[in-house]
């Protein structure tokens, strides 16, 4: 896992301590959304295309997951926001996936989310000044 950003293994480590059913595939599918927002703070950002084809592949793994109406409704906007493909939609998408993955997942998850979201905004302002 080197290499991972601490939200990101804070939100696997949730899995094997939550129950199967809904709200453990709702952390499940708020850890791949948040892997695909962190790679368009990368250095090198994937190429509009392979970010394109990685979006259609999240799209569908989630479509597959039974989540919390809520999450469900943050992640639904959070891919539409995600297609744009810029370092300050991965920022905005990170922080409005704070309050549902707290309510849907837990204060741990929250938490990682809030973490993910400070650390994205850090990234997105050193990449800028």
């Amino acid at each position: 896992m080197s290499g991972w950003d601490p939200a990101a293994i804070a939100l696997l480590s949730l899995l094997p301590r939550t129950g199967r059913g809904p709200r453990r595939e709702g952390i499940f599918a708020l850890w791949l959304t948040v892997r695909v927002a962190q790679d368009l703070l990368r250095d090198s950002p994937p190429a509009e295309r392979a970010h394109h084809r990685r979006l259609q592949a999240l799209e569908q793994r989630l479509s597959s997951l039974t989540m919390p109406p809520p999450l469900r409704r943050a992640l639904a906007a959070a891919m539409s926001q995600l297609r744009e493909a810029r370092p300050e939609t991965a920022v905005q998408v990170l922080s409005q996936l704070v309050a549902p993955a707290r309510e849907s997942g837990g204060a741990e998850a929250g938490d990682a989310l809030a973490q993910a979201a400070r650390a994205a905004r850090a990234a997105f302002r050193g990449e800028r000044g």
